[in-house]
């Protein structure tokens, strides 16, 4: 009896969050249509969500903090985040996973070119850094973010960030220039 008592708990510890909750392994959101792959309509009333970055410019090499934030107490289960060029439709740079929430997603064969949840819990903020690549023109960070199996919003926009193109920039955004203490006048 003992035993059938834990063959049926562990069945249920298993297989019962994902057969209640959002479900993990089966929802995924598309690379290129940022749509989840059920059957359901994206909501068009405006989304409570927000896209922040640690910064407006970038020079190839920058790591750029970029944050998904619920606006109300509403949350979100699942959601895929990408750098696009203006009017572009492939992701580009890469992200490096620094929360325990979010999972790199590999669109178009580069690995970690998105990020996503990494379980179904209902998360407020997620933050993650984004690694600008050489050769990129203005981007926003798009993301569809979804709160249940009913409700996603797709196509959620940063701000526009600008690439500067500088010479006398390094990657960590601290200036090459050497600074004269002493001029000849």
């Amino acid at each position: 009896m003992r035993r059938h008592f834990c063959f049926g708990f562990l069945f249920c510890a298993i297989f019962l969050p994902r057969i209640l909750g959002f479900p993990q392994t089966n929802t995924s959101i598309d690379c290129d249509s940022l749509l989840p792959n059920y059957e359901a309509e994206p909501q068009t009333s405006s989304p409570p969500y927000l896209i922040a970055v640690s910064f407006d410019n970038f020079e190839p090499g920058n790591e750029i903090q970029v944050t998904l934030e619920a606006l109300k107490d509403v949350g979100f289960k699942g959601f895929n985040l990408q750098a696009r060029e203006i009017e572009g439709d492939v992701p580009v740079g890469t992200f490096k996973i620094t929360d325990p929430n979010t999972k790199g997603l590999e669109c178009h064969n580069v690995t970690n070119s998105a990020v996503s949840h990494a379980n179904s819990d209902v998360k407020q903020k997620v933050t993650t850094t984004w690694i600008a690549p050489h050769d990129v023109r203005d981007l926003q960070f798009i993301a569809t973010v979804v709160q249940d199996l009913e409700k996603f919003w797709v196509g959620i926009q940063s701000k526009t960030l600008t690439p500067t193109h500088s010479e006398s920039v390094n990657g960590t955004g601290k200036s090459k220039r050497k600074v004269c203490f002493e001029c000849i006048c």
